[in-house]
This record gives structure tokens, sequence and C-alpha cells, in this order.
């Protein structure tokens, strides 16, 4: 008998870890550190500053979205660091070269996690990148989904990566 394989929560977050430290090492030469798993919703993680949110969903085996909250602070800095400019130029060329930045850092973080269900059997695709800004910002729970929340300290700002997936 063939035993189809599971998706639990220690892959989940073991995926999750491994993608997040992975492109803040690569992308942005930083050390990210798993803090811990939040019982709550993103919007109790995030304290009071401007935030840019960046999600990308999967499809496929399983379905999903996960959104990277990204205090804005931290997204400029990983915009200058990424594409070799000035926080000044950074800031002269505005939100959208910021946006770019944190899309494609999101995209390949969620490129990582998919990789990972696709290991075990679970083989999906990515959607686009979307990217949102502002302060007292919270992800809504997708219905019939479950959710899981990690957070993570890097150069001394607060990541989270939100997580709701379905099996198909």
């Amino acid at each position: 008998m063939i035993t189809s394989p599971s998706i639990t929560d220690q892959l989940i977050q073991d995926a999750i870890v491994k993608s997040v430290r992975n492109v803040c090492r690569t992308m942005l030469g930083l050390e990210a550190s798993f803090a811990e798993k939040s019982p709550a919703d993103a919007r109790n993680c995030l304290g009071p500053c401007d935030h840019v949110f960046g999600s990308v969903g999967f499809v496929g085996e399983v379905n999903g979205l996960v959104y990277l909250c990204i205090p804005d602070e931290f997204a400029r800095n990983a915009a200058s660091n990424l594409l070799g400019m000035s926080p000044a130029e950074v800031a002269l060329q505005g939100a959208a070269v910021v946006n770019d930045v944190i899309g494609e850092i999101t995209n390949m973080t969620v490129g990582g996690f998919k990789n990972t269900l696709a290991d075990v059997g679970f083989p999906c695709r990515l959607t686009v990148p979307t990217i949102i800004r502002g302060d007292n910002l919270s992800v809504a729970a997708i219905k019939s989904a479950t959710r899981h929340v990690f957070l993570f300290d890097c150069a001394g700002h607060r990541l989270v990566a939100d997580i709701q997936l379905k099996l198909t």
C-alpha cells in the first residue's frame, strides 16, 4: 500500500525557516534568525511602524498564500543593499523600487518554500507577487485554510511570514 505524503507543521516550519534564511543571506548579506511560531495573526506581531507586505500564492496539489510582512525601514535598507544604491538614491527613486525588491524577495522566499513542498510530493506553481503598504495592516485568514505565522529577527527588525494553505 502506498501512503501519500503529508504536510506536517514541522515540514512547514522547516521549509519557511530555510527559505527566509537563504534569501536573507544570499540576496541581502544578512542573517535572519527564527524567533518563534506565533499563535496570533500577523497584526499582533508587527509593531507600530509602516510595513510592506509582499504576497505570492501557489497553486497545484496544494494551494495557498505566503505573506511576508516587513517593516518599511527594513524594506528600504534591503533595496539599498540589493541594488547597490545609497539610501538617498533609493528614496529618490521612490516606493516603486522598494516594491520591486520586496516583490523579488517574496517571490524567492515563496519559491524556496514551494520547492520543499514539491520535493515531498506536492508540486505547485507560483503566482505573481503583490505588494501592499501601510500601517495598522493585518492579514485576514482564508476560510478553510490552515494558517501558520512565523516570526524572524533580521538586522534589528521583526519579519513575519504568514502562510495559509489548503490541500486540494
